[in-house]
């Protein structure tokens, strides 16, 4: 179970990365020549990186019993 947590923690790690470097690489192209199409698939795997994030954020909270 503790293994599983880390493993998660880990993973949760991982994608606020990418989420943060996509920031960075999407806020660059903005100020440079803009590809729209790229920007867009950009901003498309930021929001399913966010997606991702709340679900493994949801997965690491404990069960609360109403």
């Amino acid at each position: 179970m503790l293994a599983d947590r880390e493993s998660l923690q880990r993973q949760l790690h991982q994608l606020r990365s990418e989420h943060r470097d996509l920031d960075t690489v999407i806020m660059r192209s903005l100020d440079g020549v803009v590809d729209q199409l790229h920007i867009q698939r950009l901003k498309k795997r930021k929001l399913r990186l966010k997606d991702d994030i709340a679900r493994l954020e949801s997965q690491l909270l404990p069960d609360i019993s109403a």
